[in-house]
């Protein structure tokens, strides 16, 4: 996209941001150290490094092929998935001084692995900024992605638990010593999907039928797309014995519904489909076991997590309770970064690691770390607004939603808000498949707020179709976003 003169790209303010976030990480890896070791060791200050100039690389990507992006994502973005490898690290700093060893490699152990997997991510959100020039170009190949997008989510459910299954959950893919947890890029493939899909039919549903309190409902033959979904989602909870992705997808699908259609009527359908199914499966789960016991134990430990026979038996409540301490060991400030005992929580790598970290940043940390998710979630749903044809409308506003929503789960689950998942923490959590399919859902966005922030174009035609530029076009304003409206 060539550059116009007078309009801001906002390259320098994402630079300055960036370069704030590193020496958080840089502060935070020192701390770390510092408690510990008791002092500082000669390079503490490396990792950070190498984090920055990563980040600098994906930077300068940016500043060329997508000029107008949104400049709070990447730095926000970086923070978060800083703050994770040097959390990661400080775990591997923590078994070394347990076992005796020096201090570990910068890239060995997981906060290596994870550094690596960082450069990856990286190279992959690079990858897609460079390939994908126009947002628009991508609905080319919805329903291919729509497919390859159900296929990879379908496949852990039907290989044996020995290579899918992890913490009772079949989500992973396990050959030797690699895994990956395809479900994470379905996610991406199905927004695009549904999309596509309810750009074209969304006239239709949004036809009401009949008022009820108020509420316009959609009339019966239209519920076909939303109980195809919702019973898709079921298989997902009986087969891969997880809520948190059933969750995930079935409301990825119902609010990209409702932002298309505007019709609350669908929020309500939704979640009363959802809930009814939920409750189904745990009475089924009580009376006849089957695919429904993991799905019952689960919220079993979640109603009684503090009963002895739940904390002690394998598979109980015992993760949960530890996580419950952590967090309230950490209080309002937390003991410090390095200073608490996150290895007493179950999976602080992974699942967890919101209640490793809540130890040691406190609620203020913790509230911090959440409002750097909810701005990344915002300035998603900013370019949602901005950007001037409804594919990416849908694409923003859902990839937007999905991240918001995964976190809810998992924080939920570590809370005990709702029964625990096997969902990871975006750009926190040790694991490659979760860090790469992020950082594309992130690149994404960015594409979509270049097209949102840049200079109109003649394209901008509904779910990717370009349009002519011409006297058909007319330029309007609706609740501060710009459309276009198509003249007769």
């Amino acid at each position: 996209m060539s550059r116009i003169p007078g309009l801001k790209t906002r390259r320098n303010a994402e630079l300055g941001l960036l370069a704030f976030a590193m020496v958080i990480v840089a502060v935070f890896g020192a701390t770390v150290e510092a408690n510990k070791y008791e002092s500082l060791q000669s390079s503490f200050w490396v990792p950070a490094a190498l984090l920055s100039i990563l980040f600098l690389g994906l930077h300068i990507v940016v500043r060329i092929v997508a000029p107008y992006a949104d400049p709070v994502l990447l730095p926000t973005v970086a923070l978060i998935n800083g703050i994770g490898v040097a959390f990661l690290r400080r775990i591997d700093i923590a078994d070394a001084i347990n076992d005796k060893l020096p201090p570990p490699g910068i890239f060995s152990g997981t906060g290596g692995r994870q550094l690596a997997w960082t450069l990856i991510s990286l190279i992959l959100a690079a990858g897609l900024l460079l390939v994908v020039r126009d947002h628009k170009n991508i609905s080319k190949y919805a329903y291919t992605l729509g497919l390859t997008g159900i296929v990879l989510m379908m496949i852990p459910a039907v290989l044996p638990a020995s290579l899918s299954e992890v913490n009772g959950a079949k989500l992973w893919i396990k050959i030797g010593g690699f895994s990956i947890q395809p479900g994470e890029f379905a996610k991406i493939m199905l927004v695009t999907f549904f999309a596509y899909y309810l750009v074209r039919k969304r006239e239709v549903l949004s036809l009401a039928s009949k008022r009820f309190l108020g509420v316009d409902f959609p009339r019966g033959r239209d519920l076909g797309p939303v109980i195809t979904v919702w019973l898709f989602s079921l298989l997902v909870l009986v087969f891969e014995k997880d809520l948190g992705t059933a969750l995930l997808y079935f409301g990825l699908f119902v609010v990209t519904l409702y932002v298309a259609t505007e019709r609350s009527s669908w929020l309500i359908i939704g979640l009363l489909l959802f809930f009814g199914g939920v409750y189904v499966a745990y009475l089924l789960g009580a009376s006849v076991g089957g695919p429904f016991a993991n799905f019952y134990d689960r919220a079993d430990v979640w109603l009684n997590p503090f009963d002895d026979d739940q904390y002690n038996r394998v598979g109980g409540s015992f993760q949960l309770v530890q996580g419950l301490l952590g967090l309230g060991t950490g209080g309002l400030f937390g003991t410090g970064p390095g200073a608490g005992s996150p290895l007493f929580v179950p999976e602080v790598r992974n699942d967890f690691i919101f209640a490793g970290l809540g130890e040691e940043i406190g609620l203020f940390g913790l509230s911090a770390l959440l409002v750097c998710y909810l701005l990344i979630v915002v300035r998603g749903m900013r370019a949602a607004i901005g950007v001037r044809d409804s594919f990416g409308k849908l694409v923003a506003g859902g990839l937007s939603f999905t991240l918001g929503l995964q976190v809810f789960v998992i924080l939920g689950g570590i809370t005990g808000l709702i029964p625990l998942t096997g969902q990871t923490t975006p750009f926190l959590s040790s694991g490659g498949s979760s860090l790469m399919a992020n950082w594309l859902l992130v690149a994404m966005l960015m594409r979509i707020s270049n097209a949102a922030r840049g200079p109109a174009t003649s394209g901008g035609g509904i779910g990717g179709v370009e349009r002519p530029a011409g006297p058909k076009k007319a330029p309007t304003q609706l609740h501060g976003a710009m459309t276009e409206v198509i003249k007769p």
